[in-house]
């Protein structure tokens, strides 16, 4: 055998043991996974439950549409980001947020739920116009964009030149 071969032959084999090793790690991963549940802080259902109602002051029915092995998992998002005042993001731009985000889905629900949450927040109907209005403008864009494969490093580099312009401007 050539050396050139040996050589070939010797990392085909090397492959085959990285290839053999990485199956036989994922197969003890899986297996740890299928003995042993994985555990929530409080997966107790009826106990995520009772913080919904000191919460909310009721259990919507949203909550209910879970599986029990679910809901302290969804409820402990919402509360630790959504309802969560000392995050990065104030309420109302939250709120905002999300009602965009509904707009585009769309979703009769959301946008309902984020729009009562917004001005419970404190936004204007002007702000909620506003949101919905850059909802859709990012949308066309978007679809602008994607629709005529616009080069991605081409855009990226006249944003960047924008920006820089922009900035240099207001200096």
């Amino acid at each position: 055998m050539s050396p050139e071969k040996a050589l070939r032959r010797e990392d085909e084999v090397l492959k085959s043991n990285r290839t053999l090793k990485s199956l036989v790690m994922a197969a003890g991963v899986g297996a740890l996974f299928a003995v042993a549940p994985a555990k929530a802080e409080d997966a107790s259902a009826s106990a995520a439950y009772k913080d919904i109602q000191a919460t909310l002051g009721s259990v919507p029915d949203m909550f209910k549409t879970l599986p029990d092995v679910a809901v302290a998992g969804a409820w402990a998002e919402i509360k630790g980001v959504q309802l969560n005042p000392k995050t990065a993001l104030d309420g109302k731009t939250k709120e905002l947020l999300g009602l965009a985000v509904a707009a585009q889905i769309p979703c009769q629900y959301c946008i309902y739920f984020h729009t009562e949450a917004a001005k419970l927040n404190g936004a204007s109907d002007e702000e909620i116009k506003e949101a919905v209005a850059m909802a859709a403008i990012v949308r066309h864009w978007s679809t602008m964009l994607n629709g005529s494969q616009v080069d991605l490093a081409t855009f990226k580099k006249q944003t960047d030149d924008v920006f820089a312009a922009v900035k240099a401007k207001s200096q």
